[in-house]
């Protein structure tokens, strides 16, 4: 039986400013402002921003690019003990993909009142259908991941 992990906070922060500088590079390029990285044996193993405006591809959000270059990195479609730092509660898409990859933890930051799905919209992680279990730990650096996002939509519409 494995031994449960002892979660280091500060390690969570760390890993959450990574994310967030993610989504910063993500905004300068005109995405919205979501950012990820996926963390095993405390290295980084994946990054990623949003790009699907850039890359035509809906699926592009920052958690499918970051597990998507860090199973490429790894060669294995698998990432058991891993941890996805990302800094918007994830949607119901890449919490499938999530569920499928064996991401063991997901650390969200902001929460997604309208879309996401590890609490605001209903607990999926938490189904018993699920062949995979994923521990979820919500509101780290919340306020800045979230101002981000605000901001971001302000000068957008601002921009109109």
């Amino acid at each position: 039986m494995r031994q449960p992990k002892i979660i280091d906070r500060s390690q969570d922060q760390r890993f959450m400013r990574e994310a967030l500088a993610q989504a910063a590079e993500g905004a300068e390029r005109g995405e919205v402002p979501v950012g990820a990285v996926l963390v095993q044996d405390g290295a980084v193993i994946g990054r990623g921003f949003n790009c699907p405006i850039s890359t035509s591809d809906p699926s592009a959000h920052a958690e499918m690019v970051a597990i998507r270059a860090a199973a490429q990195a790894l060669g294995n479609y698998r990432l058991p003990g891993s941890t996805l730092y990302v800094t918007l509660e994830p949607c119901s898409m890449c919490a499938g993909l999530i569920v499928h990859s064996r991401v063991e933890r997901v650390v969200y930051g902001a929460t997604e009142p309208k879309a996401g799905v590890a609490m605001s919209r209903g607990e999926f992680f938490s189904q018993g259908f699920l062949n995979h279990r994923v521990l979820i730990e919500g509101g780290v650096l919340a306020q800045e991941c979230s101002a981000m996002l605000s901001a971001f939509f302000k000068a957008r519409r601002e921009a109109r």
